[in-house]
C-alpha cells in the first residue's frame, strides 16, 4: 500500500512538473495544448477508493491551476473525471476481469484503452474550455481548442503508455 502511493506521489509530481514547467508554453496554432496530467485520472486501477481518486484528481487540478493561472478550472475538470473514470472503466472491462486490474494497454488491449483514454481527455477538453471561454460567442475556435487538445494530448499519451509497465 505505502509502495503504490509513493508510485503514485511520484506519478503525480512528475506530471505536474511536467505541465508547469513545459507543456503550459506549447500552443500549437494557438488553440491547441496538451493537457497530459489528464493522464494520472485515467490510470487508476479498478479496485482503488472512489473517494480517494477525488481527492487526488482535486488536488491535481489545484495544483495545476496554481501554475497554470486557471483558477478552478483544472480542478473542476479533472474531478470531473475523477467522478466518471471508476464508471466508465468498468464499461471497458470484460465481465470476467480480476478485481485488481489496473487500467492500462496490456490488461485491458489497446483498442479499449484507447477509447477509455480518449473519452475520458474528450471530457476533461470539453469542460476545461467550456469553463475556461464561458461562452459560445466563438463556438468554432472553442471546437478547434478541444479538438486539438484531445488529439495532441492522446498522442502524448500513448507513448507514455507504451513506456509504462
Amino acid at each position: 500500500m505505502m509502495l503504490d502511493t509513493l508510485r503514485r506521489l511520484s506519478v503525480f509530481i512528475i506530471l505536474c512538473l511536467a505541465q508547469a514547467l513545459v507543456l503550459n508554453r506549447i500552443h500549437l496554432f494557438d488553440c491547441a495544448i496538451p493537457l497530459l496530467y489528464v493522464y494520472f485520472a485515467i490510470i487508476f486501477p479498478r479496485n482503488y477508493p472512489k473517494w480517494a481518486i477525488l481527492l487526488w484528481c482535486f488536488f491535481m487540478g489545484v495544483i495545476v491551476d496554481a501554475f497554470s493561472n486557471t483558477p478552478g478550472v483544472a480542478s473542476a475538470s479533472l474531478t470531473l473525471v475523477g467522478v466518471l473514470q471508476p464508471y466508465l472503466l468498468e464499461l471497458f472491462l470484460p465481465r470476467d476481469f480480476d478485481f485488481n486490474v489496473k487500467s492500462s494497454v496490456s490488461t485491458l488491449g489497446f483498442g479499449n484503452f484507447a477509447s477509455l483514454a480518449a473519452f475520458l481527455v474528450s471530457i476533461y477538453c470539453l469542460m476545461f474550455f467550456l469553463l475556461e471561454q464561458y461562452s459560445f460567442f466563438n463556438w468554432l475556435y472553442w471546437l478547434e481548442c478541444v479538438v486539438g487538445s484531445v488529439l495532441l494530448t492522446l498522442v502524448l499519451i500513448f507513448p507514455i503508455e507504451s513506456i509504462r509497465k
